[in-house]
């Protein structure tokens, strides 16, 4: 076993010298020995809870996490943090809350081992912006770090066939359409979720996920994993003994998280047909490094590496699926032999992400990842927008579609809840261009996500249609649906100056998003533009929507390093 020189360690200002006795007796209250309190503290975090099954395996897995960084020689202290699980707050004014939920989490691990000095990080987490928020603390604070993702849900059964909740949203839609009856439904909700685990398809939670090892800051394999797999608490132990080899070795997270390494992140994201979600959390994460990444640059990648993977909802196959093929592993090895990404990128492993891959080769007997050579898709399976509609850009996953190219009058909306209203009373016309406006991060506040909407629509059916929105959408949204739309309403973006029939083109083979609206007439309709009264004067969203950036920056609410004075890994 190592020794660890706590001369150097933030947890030096809680366990060394006389001054410090009577923190020490802290320590003795809950049970740890001399030898326990002179050890490095490793805070291990995990964002467990109740309120989904995304959520309920992490404090199992933390407990074996801890016991790897026992044996490797610390001491640690575990936490937990919050969450707000998307499928439970979609649809309603608890998605507000989501997106914040993000900064909330950075922000409160963070204090707490600020608070607490805590030398080293392994972060645990379930559900979408748990995965970013856990991450973007671990590079804000820059103590050796290593993060484990929670595991995915196993796919349920129905009719003979895999399901994720995605199919219970759109069976709202077909229910509305009368393609599927109430006792249908029932029998599908029933059996969509079989157990702990995030949303099996390869959305938000499960994309963030695949970033993780991509990025470099989780072990190779431990993405896949589902969350009832006895294999997750393998990881999580080693994940606990790889972070205090970070300590003896001082390697950090921002030194793992280069630029370099978000695109391979972004790349991997391409290659999967990943949520567009990533586009904000890649930006927010790069933010807390000092590194500019917007969502152009992640774009930029998006257009040039080649759609590799078939994953639901635009292809075939389930987060389990991928694991049992190769798993992310895999996956890299195509893309590095490709040329797609970079090999020489530091990893959690002390090891370059080309070394982790030395021994890694393809499976010829799956049918979830191909070779560059038989690639579904000459280009990602999310595409970067930009025109006149949106000049600080736009979002689509094209992944799986046929309709990627689209002109049609503006059926405009001030809120998902008209929107979904009307898509349920099937009140617009095929060709159409549904609108979601003064949804963004600001004017939400809180950038909600419209699966509820767009999973009704699919339900019901429809393709020749299109959704723009300044909100987001799920990492299960499928269908012609542009998010991200900046700048937003509430900053006077065009998207809050248009009008019912307004001719909107979308074409996401060139990447342009426009209005044929004249710049006079765009220029006449500001002149005449007035915000939207705010539905929050107080409480977090009410500071969030004072606080937060663009879209295009990852939706942020703190500076990031660029304007940090002093590193807390170097208190």
């Amino acid at each position: 076993m190592p020794s660890f020189d706590k001369s150097k360690l933030p947890s030096r200002h809680v366990t060394e010298g006389p001054e410090r006795a009577p923190h020490r007796s802290y320590y003795y209250a809950m049970g740890l020995t001399e030898e326990e309190i002179h050890r490095p503290f490793v805070g291990v975090v995990s964002a467990w809870n109740e309120a989904a099954p995304c959520n309920i395996a992490l404090m199992r897995q933390a407990q074996a996490a801890k016991k790897g960084v026992k044996e490797a020689g610390g001491t640690p202290r575990e936490f937990c943090t919050i969450t707000v699980t998307d499928g439970i707050a979609m649809g309603h004014e608890g998605m507000r809350s989501s997106l914040v939920s993000r900064e909330v989490i950075a922000d409160s691990v963070e204090l707490t081992v600020r608070g607490h000095c805590y030398d080293a990080v392994v972060g645990i987490a379930g559900c979408d912006k748990s995965l970013p928020g856990m991450m973007m603390s671990m590079l804000r604070l820059n103590v050796p770090s290593v993060f484990l993702y929670g595991g995915t849900i196993m796919p349920g059964r129905h009719k003979g066939k895999d399901v994720t909740v995605v199919d219970v949203f759109e069976g709202v839609g077909s229910h509305s359409a009368g393609k599927m009856d109430v006792c249908e439904l029932s029998e599908l909700e029933r059996h969509a979720c079989p157990g702990a685990g995030a949303c099996g398809g390869q959305f938000t939670a499960n994309t963030m996920a695949c970033v993780s090892e991509a990025i470099g800051l989780a072990l190779p394999y431990s993405a896949g994993p589902p969350a009832e797999i006895l294999a997750r608490d393998d990881y999580a132990e080693l994940s606990g003994k790889a972070v205090m080899n970070l300590i003896a070795k001082n390697i950090r997270p921002r030194d793992i998280c280069t630029r370099k390494a978000f695109e391979n992140a972004a790349a991997l994201v391409a290659a999967t047909g990943g949520s567009t979600n990533t586009a904000l959390h890649l930006p927010a994460m790069a933010n807390e490094c000092g590194i500019d990444f917007d969502l152009f640059d992640v774009a930029e990648i998006f257009k040039r590496t080649p759609y590799l993977a078939s994953m639901k909802p635009g292809g075939k196959y389930v987060a389990k699926d991928l694991w049992e093929a190769g798993g992310v592993p895999m996956l890299l090895k195509v893309l590095l032999d490709g040329g797609y990404i970079h090999g020489d990128c530091l990893t959690v492993t002390g090891k370059t992400i080309a070394e982790n891959l030395t021994d890694v080769v393809f499976n010829p007997n799956q049918k979830v990842v191909v070779q560059v050579k038989d690639a579904l898709a000459p280009t990602g399976g999310v595409v970067g927008l930009r025109g006149n509609l949106a000049p600080e850009g736009a979002i689509v996953k094209i992944a799986g579609l046929k309709h990627i190219k689209h002109r049609g009058p503006a059926r405009v909306f001030d809120g998902e809840e008209a929107a979904f209203a009307a898509v349920q009373a099937r009140d617009y016309k095929e060709g159409d261009v549904i609108v979601i406006r003064n949804e963004g991060p600001k004017g939400g506040p809180g950038m909600r996500e419209m699966l509820s909407t767009t999973a009704a629509l699919y339900g019901q059916g429809v393709e020749n249609i299109a959704l723009i929105t300044d909100g987001r959408f799920s990492g299960g949204t499928r269908g012609l649906c542009v998010g991200h739309v900046g700048p937003e309403a509430a900053d006077g973006g065009p998207i809050a100056l248009l009008k019912d029939g307004d001719m909107i083109i979308i074409d996401a083979e060139t990447g342009a998003i426009e209005v044929e609206v004249s710049d006079a007439e765009l220029s006449e309709r500001k002149a005449q533009w007035k915000p939207k009264k705010p539905l929050y004067a107080s409480g977090a969203l009410y500071r969030y929507s004072k606080n937060v950036g663009p879209a295009r920056y990852g939706a942020v609410t703190t500076q990031g390093a660029k304007d940090e004075v002093t590193c807390y890994a170097d208190i």
